[in-house]
């Protein structure tokens, strides 16, 4: 059975809770969830849900890429909204860090996240997943 590792990225938020930013066991990466926080400042990003996706995805690229991977070799996300009427904004943005084919998705209404965050997104990667599937 594969070990356990957790994965740490200095360009991403760092945890605010008992948690790691990401888990690796064997050939996959578990990324936990990320909201908008700018990692040097640990402050929300400034502006609209366009803006908070972009942050969100970002932070997710800087910890796959400490697994030493990135956002292609993502198999699935699952993306937190406080409102769905955002789905469209967050779709546009996400054609902007992914390409075909893309992960694997679920899409939920919330009733809040954290630190007042209108997004939060989770994903779970492969660190040895060949690109042109």
């Amino acid at each position: 059975m594969a070990d356990k590792q957790a994965i740490y990225s200095p360009n991403a938020p760092a945890a605010i809770g008992p948690y790691s930013q990401a888990v690796r066991c064997g050939d996959l990466v578990f990324l936990s969830g990320q909201i908008p926080l700018d990692p040097g400042t640990m402050e929300m990003v400034e502006g609209d849900i366009e803006a908070q996706t972009v942050q969100v995805l970002k932070n997710l690229r800087a910890v796959a890429k400490e697994a030493g991977a990135d956002l292609d070799s993502v198999l699935k996300l699952t993306i937190y909204l406080i409102d769905l009427s955002d789905f469209a904004v967050v779709n546009e943005t996400m054609k902007r860090y992914f390409q075909q084919p893309y992960p694997a998705r679920a899409t939920v209404q919330v009733s809040a996240l954290p630190r007042g965050s209108a997004i939060e997104i989770d994903a779970i990667l492969s660190s040895s997943c060949d690109h042109d599937v």
